[in-house]
């Protein structure tokens, strides 16, 4: 290990810090989750470990973990560690630190990395100060992005960086961090002997969402406003959990059937054409206090999957919906869930989008498949159908060797099956007229 640690404070901010910062871990035996890009065979860990990190950028949600790897990454390195925010911090800065750099490394031979938060949010002024320095090996970069960095992060910078995807936190994962925050307790100056119950801890963990961050703080504040019992104990229950997370558990009913067996029961009425069910599950989960985040979510999903191009407008009218809900919110938002998923349930019906998954089992199936000639990119032979009078030259568009291949299932129903007709009629009127002039 080495000294310097870019995450140092004075005495007085880290007594202060929220507990998750206090936790946060230095070395990657403590860290918890993303085994998928931290196994002990990993690219990354053995980087990390042997001090050989490169261009990075870690792409993932909020609270799992992208700015503990940079600090564990400080913890393990002799380079000089710089971090910036992509919002916050100027071109000058940006500019002046990388000065630094080069002298740092004229000088002492060390090398800097520079860490830019929410790198997403870069401007072209400050890519256009940072790429040089990449690229001539003044820097190394890191970035971190909540967004998915192929379409929000500068293609330019993209290109530079091995991407590193880090995903929500698993329950085992959020149960051992449980474990280390009541260990965290029991070991203070004035110890607190923290007991939670198992519902408590299925709420925090169900309602953080995989996020360690959310998780540690709900935690915290369950701790700090609970008072010790006569045996000098803290005890964690549900109402606390649910208090300390601001979620309250959702119970559908006196049977206690969970939220995904209604959500289960609420589509599966919405694809059988059934209005009156549909309302009746969506109640359901109004009363209980659903997230109406979670209800529109699947309501887009239903919009595509079971209604999909017999009534393209479907996915239109739910975004929609969605829209009004976030600028109005509850009670008169309920008017929005209720007009989303009626339509939803009085549309026709089609499941074609699913051909989609047929065509990728045929990728997996094929080793390379060559675009046909005619089809590559300033191509001579290739013809092109507006020059027709129905908008249909019969041409092949696939590979030879999948000539005839059929994908898409086309349903016979609604604004799908008066496309499909027309599509046939086209390429019937072509045929025909190819047919009188031969």
């Amino acid at each position: 290990m080495y000294s310097e640690n870019l995450f140092t404070n004075s005495d007085q901010i880290e007594s202060n810090a929220p507990l998750a910062d206090k936790l946060r871990p230095n070395k990657l035996d403590d860290f918890f989750g993303q085994e998928s890009i931290l196994n002990d065979n990993s690219l990354l860990r053995n980087a990390i470990l042997n001090d050989k990190v490169g261009n990075f950028i870690f792409s993932g949600p909020p609270g799992v973990g992208k700015t503990t790897l940079i600090q564990i990454i400080s913890s393990n390195t002799r380079s000089k560690i710089i971090k910036l925010n992509a919002v916050l911090s100027s071109v000058k800065e940006l500019r002046n630190e990388i000065s630094k750099a080069k002298e740092r490394l004229i000088n002492t031979k060390r090398k800097t990395i520079l860490f830019i938060d929410e790198v997403h949010r870069f401007t072209s002024i400050q890519q256009d100060a940072l790429l040089p320095s990449i690229e001539n090996g003044t820097i190394t970069f890191i970035g971190a992005t909540t967004e998915n960095p192929f379409f929000a992060v500068n293609k330019a910078l993209v290109s530079r960086s091995r991407i590193f995807t880090l995903s929500p936190l698993g329950e085992k994962d959020l149960q051992k961090i449980i474990m280390k925050v009541i260990d965290y307790y029991s070991k203070l100056q004035d110890p607190k002997m923290v007991h939670i119950s198992k519902d408590a801890i299925s709420h925090l963990i169900k309602f953080s969402s995989g996020d360690a961050r959310t998780l540690i703080n709900a935690l915290e504040m369950g701790i700090g406003m609970t008072a010790k019992n006569d045996a000098k104990e803290i005890n964690i229950n549900l109402s606390i959990a649910e208090d300390a997370i601001q979620q309250k558990n959702i119970v559908y009913d006196k049977k206690g059937h969970n939220h995904y067996d209604v959500i289960s029961a609420f589509i599966k009425s919405i694809r059988g054409s059934d209005p009156d069910a549909t309302l009746y599950w969506l109640a359901n989960m109004i009363e209980a206090g659903e997230d109406p985040n979670f209800v529109f979510r699947r309501l887009l999903i239903s919009a595509s999957e079971d209604i999909g191009i017999a009534d393209p407008n479907a996915i239109v009218v739910v975004q929609s919906c969605y829209d009004a809900f976030d600028r109005v919110g509850f009670p008169e938002g309920i008017y929005f869930m209720s007009q989303a998923s009626l339509y939803l349930a009085i549309s026709p019906k089609s499941n074609s989008t699913k051909s989609i998954f047929k065509a990728i089992e045929k990728i997996k199936s094929i080793n390379f498949s060559e675009v046909p000639n005619h089809l590559k990119n300033n191509s001579n032979s290739y013809r092109n159908p507006h020059n027709s009078l129905s908008n249909w030259i019969e041409q092949e568009y696939l590979p030879s060797f999948l000539k005839g291949l059929k994908i898409w299932k086309p349903n016979n129903h609604g604004w799908e099956k008066i496309k499909y007709e027309e599509l046939l009629s086209r390429k019937e009127i072509s045929n025909s007229t190819k047919n009188k002039q031969s």
